[in-house]
């Protein structure tokens, strides 16, 4: 088989993608309709017209999902009549939420919301999603790690915890579907701008910390992200199965 640029098209592909409002859903999202996919834009209110727009404004086609992953309990139902009107080629697991407390006083409800919402309502996508793609013999799945899937961080017990099994599942999941045409990965971005860390970034001090240890020398765009979803949604990635892309300024490596 020669390589061809075309590898990376995704033309005539349909992708779901979580957590489309903001940040890395929404540069994912964007990135997948310039490289041609239909993308299944999912939220949990009805305020994702920024990400419609941006995607109009590159001629891509949306349609959009309201779903509370919160809610682990309803996402079949609620996911039922997706699943019959689209042959989605493409899961983006990337809604995730995020709760800082000692370890010592971290919220119980808390705990639960953060499990539900970044690995219970992954697992829930893949198995009714990856259903579909397991019987048709071909399909990506693509879940959004962390560098705290790698270490331990500060006052986020759940968060880390659950970005932990991410990469679990991930593996799991690549291992029994891998001989059926299914390609599930991950990526970890490192510190990204995004909602989830802008406390972090109006701390001075901790601010400075980080940057200091990113070779890159700055925090990572969401844009970022885009080109790596690109890849392991597309062709160019048929033989890339159970890997967690690190997409970091080389923080890890240092």
């Amino acid at each position: 088989m020669t390589f061809q640029l075309d590898y990376f098209s995704l033309k005539g592909k349909t992708a779901l993608v979580t957590g489309a409002r903001t940040g890395i859903g929404q540069a994912i999202s964007i990135g997948l309709a310039a490289a041609g996919a239909h993308v299944l834009l999912l939220g949990h209110r009805d305020n994702l017209q920024e990400t419609q727009t941006k995607i109009e404004e590159i001629g891509g086609t949306y349609d959009t999902i309201l779903i509370d992953l919160s809610k682990v309990d309803t996402i079949r139902e609620k996911l039922k009549p997706i699943i019959e009107k689209h042959e989605i080629d493409i899961l983006v697991n990337n809604a995730g939420v995020i709760y800082r407390e000692p370890a010592v006083d971290f919220n119980e409800q808390e705990w639960m919301r953060v499990i539900d919402v970044n690995v219970n309502s992954i697992f829930v996508l893949s198995q009714e999603i990856g259903r579909g793609m397991v019987e048709r013999g071909s399909g990506k799945i693509i879940n959004i790690a962390s560098l705290l899937s790698f270490q331990g961080g500060i006052f986020v017990p759940a968060y880390t915890a659950s970005k932990h099994a991410v990469v679990g599942l991930t593996k799991a999941l690549a291992n029994e579907w891998a001989g059926k045409g299914v390609q599930v990965n991950a990526i970890a971005p490192g510190y990204i701008e995004t909602n989830n860390t802008e406390a972090i970034r109006n701390d001075e001090q901790r601010n400075k910390s980080i940057l200091e240890r990113i070779p890159a020398g700055r925090w990572g765009e969401a844009d970022d992200l885009a080109g790596a979803a690109v890849f392991l949604s597309s062709k160019a990635s048929e033989y890339v199965n159970g890997h967690v892309l690190v997409v970091d300024g080389g923080w890890l490596g240092r």
